[in-house]
């Protein structure tokens, strides 16, 4: 199993749990795999990936956009995540390209963990309404406050959701 791991990160929290999806990922056995942050993440997808998982932070109950990732800028976040997001660069995508599976999922604020509305939800929505694969799974990862830190417990989390990731793709 080939996999991608796509993520776009404002305040490093993101890319974290990106790279403890991609340990789990790699603990399994499952074969080569490659963490991207979206602005350098390859489109169309490359032949032979099979698994693509893919992660933002919530921004308003949803993927972000260009306004919600300049008001991160203006708030301290790391400089050059103004550009693409995990939206657009679904939007970039081929319906009905590589048959794989794709797993999504989100940072978000703990104090909203019961609040509707999640990036990995509507990324996930977008996928399937545009045929770009079939979807694996969905999950949420909390951070105290928007610049973080993530909560305690999230990156072993992460990483066990990867290697469940792996695990569900070998079987079927």
């Amino acid at each position: 199993m080939t996999a991608l791991v796509v993520h776009e990160s404002h305040w490093g929290n993101t890319r974290a749990v990106a790279r403890a999806i991609a340990d789990g990922l790699s603990d399994s056995d499952g074969g080569p795999v490659q963490v991207v942050d979206v602005g350098s993440a390859p489109s169309p997808l490359p032949d032979g990936v099979d698994l693509v998982v893919l992660g933002g932070p919530t921004h308003a109950f949803s993927m972000s956009r260009p306004t919600t990732r300049r008001d991160a800028h203006d708030q301290g976040a790391e400089p050059g995540h103004e550009g693409r997001g995990i939206r657009e660069w679904l939007g970039t995508l081929p319906a009905g390209g590589p048959a794989c599976s794709v797993a999504t999922f989100d940072t978000r604020a703990e104090q909203v963990r019961r609040l509707p509305g999640s990036a990995a939800r509507s990324a996930a929505r977008f996928v399937a309404r545009h045929r770009l694969g079939r979807m694996v799974g969905t999950e949420s990862f909390y951070v105290a406050d928007s610049p973080g830190p993530l909560v305690d417990g999230e990156l072993e989390r992460a990483r066990a959701w990867g290697r469940a990731l792996a695990s569900g793709l070998r079987e079927s």
